[in-house]
């Protein structure tokens, strides 16, 4: 029976080493807040100027605090160098703006974010993609959730994703 015991024990720990049983945390251990979120929305783009609005989406049963995520919109196409943002988004990079979400309840629907974008030059057409950045030990369960991508091309037609 101890050699059961044993094998059964090393099993287990070869397995979780391997990545394939997940590991439960230890009695008492607190563990980081879910941050599990979607994105709806649309994106246009007419002269080089890119026109993005979406609403983000609570997945889960546990709210979402204040400060816990945060989306990035990374384009293919630089932006130009002065951008007028609103005041929950802010540049991150060339090619990189973050906005804040807010709280969301269990699954809950945010505030929409609506933001315009200058890009530098007039491209044909920008490739927009959406995560969800987790701060404050923040997880999520699935990342195919939270990350988007849309095509968009400069014709003025909106594009929903």
């Amino acid at each position: 029976m101890r050699r059961m015991r044993v094998a059964a024990v090393c099993g287990a720990a070869v397995m979780t080493a391997v990545g394939g049983m997940a590991v439960a945390p230890a009695a008492g251990a607190v563990s980081a807040p879910a941050a599990d979120l979607a994105f709806h929305g649309s994106a246009a783009m007419s002269g080089g100027r890119v026109a993005v609005r979406f609403t983000p989406y609570r997945l889960g049963t546990g709210a979402v605090p204040e400060a816990t995520a945060l989306v990035r919109l990374r384009l293919s196409e630089a932006l130009a160098d002065r951008q007028a943002l609103p005041e929950r988004c802010a540049r991150a990079g060339e090619r990189i703006v973050m906005c804040r979400v807010g709280a969301l309840d269990a699954d809950g629907v945010g505030e929409p974010v609506g933001l315009r974008v200058r890009l530098r030059g007039a491209p044909s057409e920008v490739l927009v993609e959406f995560d969800t950045v987790r701060t404050g030990g923040a997880a999520g369960t699935d990342r195919g959730h939270d990350q988007q991508r849309v095509l968009v091309l400069d014709t003025g037609d909106s594009y929903h994703f």
